[in-house]
């Protein structure tokens, strides 16, 4: 793995546990100040409209494979795979729900290293209760 491409790898997989730990300051530091993520802009609405879905879900789990980087000077592309499990809380225990598809994530280099200025998730393939996703 070229430097670039690993350290892009590593700061999603950095994403990923942000996601499952509900670390909102580290996903938010993820993006640049100008991102667009998830349908909102900005590292502040990014973190509100994952949380209006994760905030009061119970443990989660998101995988990532089939990493494809592609990185040009100081700005890069990646494409890849996730598999993100949920498991319900309070009046959704016991449910689960379950999904398949492929983040795209454009990203530029900054001072503080690799961070995303454009986040999207493909959904490809759903499996149990949506009503798992949640707010806090």
């Amino acid at each position: 793995m070229s430097g670039d491409r690993e350290a892009i790898v590593h700061a999603l997989c950095g994403v990923a546990t942000a996601l499952d730990t509900r670390d909102w300051a580290a996903l938010g530091a993820a993006f640049t100040p100008d991102a667009r993520g998830y349908g909102a802009n900005g590292p502040d609405a990014i973190v509100a409209r994952v949380r209006r879905h994760l905030g009061g879900c119970g443990p989660s789990q998101h995988l990532l494979g089939n990493h494809r980087v592609h990185v040009d000077g100081d700005t890069a592309r990646s494409f890849t795979y996730g598999r993100v499990m949920h498991a319900g809380a309070g009046p959704a225990e016991g449910l689960t729900y379950e999904c398949f598809g492929e983040y795209e994530d454009r990203w530029a280099r900054t001072g503080d290293g690799w961070r995303i200025t454009y986040r999207r998730f493909r959904v490809t393939f759903e499996l149990g209760d949506r009503s798992v996703l949640r707010p806090d």
